[in-house]
C-alpha cells in the first residue's frame, strides 16, 4: 500500500504513522476478507464489512448515493440482475489507502477473473469509519473501466 507520494499511508490528523500504518493495514484485510467471503458466497462475513447504511455507486446498479445498499438487499430484491458469473478470482490490486482518525478512503482496482471469460477491472474508492473498534464501509463507489487489461 503506498499513498500518492510513495509513503506507506498519509497519517493526517493521526499522531502517530505507526497507528495510521495499523489502521491502514486493517482496512485492507478488510477489503481482502470482504472479497473472499464473496467468492465463498458467505454473505453474512460480507456484509459485517459494511455499515448498516452503507450508499454504493456501481456501473451496474441504478440508483444514487441516496439510496442505501441495504435497500437492495433485502430478500427477493438481492442479485436482481440474475444468476452471479462463476469466478476466478476477486482481489483489490493496487490499494491506497489514508486515514484520519475515525475515518479511512481506500482506492484500488478491482480485478475480477469470470470462469471462461476475460478479466474485468474496476476502480474503488470506499469511504470508511472505525465503528466500535471494526472499521465500516459508509460509501463504496465502483466504476467499471473499458478497454482495460
Amino acid at each position: 500500500m503506498s499513498n500518492r507520494t510513495g509513503g506507506p499511508v498519509s497519517n493526517g490528523a493521526i499522531d502517530s504513522a505507526t497507528d495510521a500504518g495499523a489502521d491502514a493495514t486493517a482496512i485492507a484485510a478488510g477489503i481482502d476478507d470482504m472479497y473472499d467471503a464473496f467468492l465463498a458466497a458467505d454473505r453474512a462475513r460480507f456484509d459485517r464489512h459494511l455499515h448498516a447504511e452503507v450508499t454504493t455507486w456501481e456501473t451496474h446498479l441504478p440508483g444514487t448515493a441516496a439510496d442505501p445498499l441495504g435497500a437492495g438487499r433485502l430478500p427477493g430484491r438481492r442479485d436482481t440482475s440474475g444468476a452471479r458469473p462463476g469466478l476466478d478470482r476477486l482481489a483489490a490490486e493496487d490499494k491506497r489507502i489514508d486515514v484520519w482518525g475515525d475515518t479511512g478512503v481506500a482506492r484500488y482496482v478491482l480485478v475480477a477473473e469470470p470462469t471462461g471469460g476475460p478479466a474485468q477491472h474496476s476502480r474503488v474508492t470506499d469511504v470508511l469509519r472505525r465503528v466500535g473498534g471494526d472499521w465500516l464501509i459508509v460509501h463504496h463507489h465502483s466504476e467499471l473501466l473499458t478497454g482495460h487489461g
